[in-house]
């Protein structure tokens, strides 16, 4: 009897810890700090949410995505990120590197083929293509390009748009981002958000 007596009691006390627990930790807490997030932070606690000029939102601050037709041809009048090896390019769902050393074949002749291409497309010796733009980010999701690829087809975007290249080098210049704290990181430029501002020049 008393044995069982102590059972029941032992079990009444674990269950009461476990409602306890769960209340304050995974509710209260989980409560706290959304409204924390909401109150300090609330574009990075929404998922950094890039808006066009109509309000709507065209992808995060965050994650990488293509400029790219249909038959994957990019896109003329756009800015272009770096590769992705993320799924079949951007893919949110496979966030991944291509896991290829820098001696691989495979990545070489890819480096190479890119190199090439891209120096057509911009009209530029491939010596002149930056590193950025032939090889992919070990997430596959950068949102970001060096200042120099980005700088590298301005002419392109703006004869695709019927702009002057000054003004477009211009508003490249305004999203150049710098070092975090001044040391942290390289430049660089968010291509989605100079997309955008990109569309609310007019074409």
């Amino acid at each position: 009897m008393s044995t069982t007596r102590t059972t029941v009691r032992t079990a009444g006390v674990a269950l009461r810890a476990m409602i306890v627990f769960t209340l304050v930790l995974g509710v209260g807490y989980t409560l706290l700090v959304t409204g924390i997030g909401q109150l300090a932070l609330p574009w990075q606690a929404n998922g950094s949410a890039v808006q066009n000029e109509a309000g709507d939102t065209v992808g995060s601050a965050l994650i990488g995505q293509t400029f790219a037709g249909a038959e994957g041809n990019a896109l003329p009048e756009y800015f272009q990120p770096r590769p992705s090896a993320a799924g079949d390019g951007y893919d949110a769902g496979a966030s991944s590197g291509s896991n290829l050393g820098p001696e691989n074949p495979d990545l070489v002749s890819a480096i190479e083929e890119r190199r090439a291409a891209i120096a057509e497309r911009e009209g530029v010796d491939p010596s002149q293509v930056p590193a950025d733009a032939v090889t992919a980010s070990g997430s596959g999701l950068d949102p970001h390009i060096s200042p120099a690829y980005a700088l590298l087809q301005v002419t392109r975007v703006a004869e695709a748009r019927g702009l002057d290249a000054s003004t477009v080098r211009t508003l490249v210049e305004q999203h150049i981002q710098q070092r975090d704290l001044g040391y942290l990181g390289e430049p660089r430029v968010n291509v989605l958000e100079l997309n955008v501002a990109l569309d609310e020049l007019g074409r």
